[in-house]
């Protein structure tokens, strides 16, 4: 049984050096090629901003909502990659001396990762250049790389496989084929999915790998506890930046900053958060798949009960589902 998994996961990481090969790109060449963001268009579509539960805003006040939202979904991309990458290379060196095709597949993927974050970094700057002043990202990358790796390794793989997945399930069934949406916003999602695709199959490979180590059912235990508190850590980010976001919006677009408008717009900002960066990648397929097949029945139910209060972050509209 351990020689047929060594087989298959041979095979899985020579695949995605295949695939790296063939669909390697560059962000000027490939992706940005000389344009600028056109603020005629929404960033984001409906089913990851939710501006359209928003109903009392005009056209223009979701468009630009969405823009906000969509500034804010690449820079927490930007900043998840920062630990992403510190992570892989980590676990890179259980193959330094070992399989020498899954270190490829592994070096790959944190070339691929330095390579988002300078993407990402050029469309804040890119976005900023054409939106008011007065956005900020209250995040500071390093410091939550700093509290992501200081949890176990399962749990930041864990939390890395999940983001990844619902990166794709983003891309696949809501930017790809959404009306009206910028057409270098689209292209920036495009080109980082077709490298995530790869990358997510690594983090299932090593997420199992790492699995397999665990000493005991006591040690599971103690990897659960870290992924909740991983969950809790991204939702305390997320609180603090719809805030800061929702503040910025009415600010601009001249909604009151308080009243029953204000209320709506920030629950429904922070919703928006939940359902992107936590609920969509919860209830993934793929995701659920894995995670139930490497903890126990009081495990997943200990997950879920984690998650319960987060659970009303989903789109009103059924169409909006990001995951099939």
């Amino acid at each position: 049984m351990q020689t047929s998994h060594a087989s298959s996961d041979a095979q899985r990481y020579a695949r995605t050096i295949e695939v790296s090969k063939r669909i390697r790109w560059d962000i000027d060449r490939d992706v940005i090629r000389g344009r600028e963001f056109d603020l005629d268009h929404k960033f984001l579509p409906d089913g990851l901003s939710l501006v359209d539960e928003l109903g009392f805003l005009s056209a223009g006040q979701q468009r630009f909502l969405s823009q906000v939202q969509g500034r804010t979904y690449a820079n927490m991309f930007g900043l998840v990659e920062r630990f992403i990458g510190a992570k892989m290379l980590e676990v890179s060196r259980d193959h330094w001396l070992g399989d020498q095709t899954a270190l490829e597949a592994i070096v790959r993927f944190t070339d691929e990762e330095l390579k988002h974050q300078e993407l990402f970094r050029r469309i804040e700057l890119l976005v900023g250049a054409s939106m008011p002043p007065g956005y900020r990202f209250e995040v500071a990358p390093n410091d939550v790389a700093s509290f992501v790796l200081g949890k176990c390794t399962w749990a930041v793989l864990a939390l890395t496989c999940d983001i990844e997945l619902f990166s794709l399930a983003h891309y696949r069934a809501s930017i790809e084929g959404a009306e009206g949406l910028s057409a270098l916003f689209k292209d920036v999602f495009l080109y980082h999915w077709r490298e995530e695709s790869q990358h997510a199959v690594i983090d299932e490979l090593e997420w199992v790998r790492e699995d397999r180590k665990l000493p005991s059912d006591a040690a599971r235990d103690a990897a659960v506890d870290d992924l909740i508190a991983l969950v809790g850590g991204v939702d305390g980010i997320l609180q603090a930046q719809a805030a800061s976001d929702a503040a910025y919006f009415k600010s601009v677009s001249g909604v009151p900053a308080d009243g029953a408008q204000a209320a709506a717009i920030d629950a429904t900002v922070l919703k928006a958060y939940r359902w992107q960066y936590i609920v969509s990648g919860a209830i993934e397929p793929r995701f659920q798949q894995m995670l139930a097949s490497l903890v126990s029945d009081a495990q997943m139910q200990r997950i879920n009960a984690a998650l319960a209060p987060l659970a009303y972050a989903v789109p009103i509209r059924a169409d909006a589902t990001v995951v099939h």
